[in-house]
């Protein structure tokens, strides 16, 4: 009688496992297949120089290769669609930038939600923007360039790339947050403004460090301010805007680059990429290879790079409706 008994308990118990839901180990581990890395810049420029270092180090710890995918164009909205539409399994990520958010407050419409349709990894990078004047121009420091243009309203030309670009939009928040009224000249990209400012064409110009800085080196170019909170590691004796005081007190502006996956990828995943994409970052030949990009590494936690994102969005969105860009 007992053995009776001992044998339905057995064959309930397993009546009652049979019905409960399969446990989660039934799912594939990850990874379980290379991954894949988006770049929404062309190959061998900052973007995608960050990305193949950090993947290097990603994939040693990921115990599978991570390869770079370039998609280049259309503001980033090519490689956005193409990470926003991919299996939400954690191999597909996307390299996110203020471009993206840019181009999310730039355009009237896109093929999706850059605040709902990607769960946030990591940043990797952030790189400084600088304000700067040819040498031996009229300017030395950045108090006399604020002092001639509140004195000469509308006559201070600020030369940038492309109108939408973060340095544009850097520079119509700089205008505005300094309380000038300046003239935001556009340029097809980096060396017509370095010709224009070198020609004596445009008072200043803005655009991102890295580039500025073989001009800077060969005493062509003289850098008035770098827009970060802080100093540049390249640069230590270059202010930043915010020392001015007054109402550039509390002005930061910079360009940073980060990592993204569908939305939908399971919170664990997302928080193993996060992980490995932190430990990367912070190897010390990793910050050495990025601070030679003049790039300077800084990982975050999938929170934090989800708040910069959509503070960033609402920032240039407001930019651009004060400065009456027309939305593309």
């Amino acid at each position: 009688m007992q053995d009776k008994r001992r044998f339905m308990a057995a064959a309930a118990a397993l009546g009652l496992a049979g019905a409960l839901p399969r446990p989660a180990f039934a799912q594939a581990a990850f990874p379980n297949k290379p991954l894949k890395i988006v770049v929404p810049n062309a190959a061998g420029g900052a973007a995608d120089l960050t990305a193949r270092t950090v993947a290097e180090k990603m994939a040693k710890g990921l115990g599978q290769s991570v390869i770079i995918d370039n998609r280049p164009g259309a503001g980033g909205v090519v490689a956005g669609e193409l990470v926003a539409k991919a299996e939400p399994d954690g191999h597909t990520l996307l390299l996110v930038s203020s471009g993206t958010a840019v181009s999310a407050a730039l355009f009237k419409t896109l093929p999706f939600d850059t605040l709902k349709d990607f769960a946030w990894v990591s940043t990797l990078a952030t790189f400084d923007l600088a304000i700067v004047v040819a040498e031996g121009g009229r300017f030395k420091t950045l108090a006399e360039l604020l002092a001639y243009a509140r004195a000469n309203p509308g006559k201070l030309n600020i030369g940038t790339p492309n109108v939408g670009t973060t340095q544009n939009l850097a520079a119509e928040l700089f205008k505005s947050s300094a309380g000038i009224d300046a003239q935001v000249v556009p340029f097809n990209g980096t060396p017509p403004v370095i010709t224009a400012l070198r020609g004596g064409q445009i008072d200043a110009g803005l655009d991102i460090l890295g580039p500025l800085m073989p001009q800077i080196a060969s005493k062509a170019l003289r850098p008035l301010a770098v827009l970060g909170d802080k100093r540049a590691p390249q640069l230590p004796d270059v202010p930043a805007a915010r020392e001015a005081g007054g109402p550039l007190a509390s002005f930061k502006a910079s360009s940073w680059n980060g990592l993204a996956v569908p939305a939908k990828t399971p919170p664990d995943v997302v928080a193993r990429l996060a992980r490995e994409a932190q430990a990367a970052v912070a190897q010390a030949d990793v910050r050495k290879r990025l601070l030679e990009l003049n790039l300077v590494a800084q990982g975050s936690t999938p929170q934090q790079l989800g708040g910069l994102m959509a503070s960033e969005v609402k920032r240039w969105s407001d930019v651009i409706a004060r400065a009456k860009i027309p939305r593309q």
